[in-house]
């Protein structure tokens, strides 16, 4: 009787081998994950490690360009710029994860309804979601916060109304087009409930895109913050955010004090430039065929 040789079945790596092997195999990625570590160590421990007091106010020390003294210079009221940027990075990072989980959360619950449901529940989030992307995006998280008031708290609300129709497009379409597969219908079929298949089978399938989409989103609610607290919508001073500086510096190039806008400028393109970055790498992290 002749033998069956089977091969052994592929190895499935753990998380941390896993998330190892993503970085080692793409370069772009380890970069991106180091920047994102900077732009956390100093949100986490910038504000105990500045060498000023970011809002000590010195009219003696007001204008001074960069030195050994000051990094980034001091603004009009001698403000160390430096410690302003590194301080700010907390709460610029705050209201960025806090709107884009809020956004995530929301429009994944939304959009799984509509896709593995449809019917009528379907035709009303696409209706919902028509009327909030009718509007440009950044007027309309303009018209949220003057409506609400100006706080962290409607940044934050205003930065996820206006993402979330993101999650809940992109996951209605990947969960629709899964909801008749072979591995969903075998789970149904197991005796797994409609609320199980779909969180434990389904939905895992649909996080590589929106990884890419988190990531993507993390810039630009940064972006958005910024943009609020430019035109006065946002942060109010002499609270430290880099689109509130930015907008003080630009007052200030004309007569030469370049550095008051280009470092609060060139940090918020770090952190936008890091986010971009990370979308690839985190989608690979959480792809389940990537794990064999």
């Amino acid at each position: 009787m002749t033998e069956v040789s089977q091969e052994p079945a592929p190895k499935t790596r753990g998380n941390f081998d896993h998330i190892l092997y993503v970085l080692r195999a793409n370069p772009v990625t380890l970069i991106a994950f180091g920047m994102f570590a900077l732009l956390i160590f100093s949100a986490v421990f910038g504000p105990s490690l500045v060498p000023y007091d970011p809002l000590a106010t010195n009219a003696a020390n007001a204008l001074q360009p960069p030195s050994t003294t000051h990094w980034f210079g001091t603004d009009n009221v001698g403000r160390d710029v430096f410690s302003r940027v590194i301080v700010a990075t907390r709460l610029d990072l705050s209201i960025s994860v806090a709107a884009v989980a809020l956004s995530f959360v929301v429009g994944s619950i939304l959009g799984c309804i509509a896709g593995y449901w449809g019917g009528w529940p379907d035709i009303i989030l696409n209706r919902f979601l028509d009327t909030i992307m009718a509007f440009p995006l950044f007027v309309l998280a303009m018209g949220i916060v003057a409506a609400l008031g100006n706080t962290i708290e409607n940044i934050i609300y205003a930065t996820a109304i206006i993402n979330m129709p993101f999650y809940a497009r992109l996951v209605r379409a990947e969960v629709n087009i899964r909801r008749d597969a072979g591995f969903a219908r075998a789970a149904k079929l197991a005796g797994n409930s409609d609320i199980r298949v779909l969180a434990m089978h389904i939905f895992p399938n649909a996080l590589p895109p929106m990884m890419v989409q988190v990531s993507l989103n993390l810039g630009w609610a940064i972006l958005n913050a910024a943009g609020l607290s430019f035109i006065g919508l946002g942060v109010s001073p002499p609270t430290a955010e880099w689109g509130i500086m930015v907008a003080e510096g630009a007052n200030f190039i004309v007569s030469g004090e370049w550095w008051l806008a280009v470092f609060p400028g060139l940090w918020l393109m770090i952190a936008v430039f890091t986010f971009n970055l990370l979308g690839d790498g985190l989608r690979d992290i959480v792809d389940p065929r990537k794990r064999t």
